[in-house]
């Protein structure tokens, strides 16, 4: 399902990410990174390449909306994965942003990411 779809992970809770991590290579995907913080999301958007991205909006360090900013920049599809409710503000700016709210089965997540791919085409 996700073959040859390189993935960016954004989540700063260990056991969380290393669920994705799974989750996408046994859909056939690849993780090219996780960003446990706002500035090595930032960082890791500029130098990595990838085709999607999955967002967790409550990292330790921080408001994701930089974050957020900068893959919809790069035109990146993005999956906002998260244990909160998304900010009213971020769904103005955002309306077509995918949120799913932890927990979800794992082919509702890889669903949620090729969906995304598929309306940044």
């Amino acid at each position: 399902m996700l073959s040859g779809i390189r993935i960016l992970v954004v989540e700063d809770e260990p056991s969380v990410a290393a669920t994705l991590v799974d989750v996408v290579e046994d859909a056939g995907g690849e993780v090219v990174g996780i960003a446990r913080s706002v500035s090595e999301a930032r960082q890791m958007i500029r130098a990595q390449g990838f085709d999607a991205a999955v967002l967790d909006l409550n990292l330790a360090d921080g408001e994701v909306t930089p974050v957020l900013e900068a893959l919809q920049a790069r035109k990146a599809p993005t999956v906002v994965y998260s244990g909160g409710e998304l900010p009213a503000h971020v769904r103005q700016r955002h309306p077509e942003l995918m949120t799913l709210r932890k927990p979800v089965l794992p082919g509702r997540l890889v669903a949620e990411i090729l969906r995304a791919r598929k309306q940044q085409t």
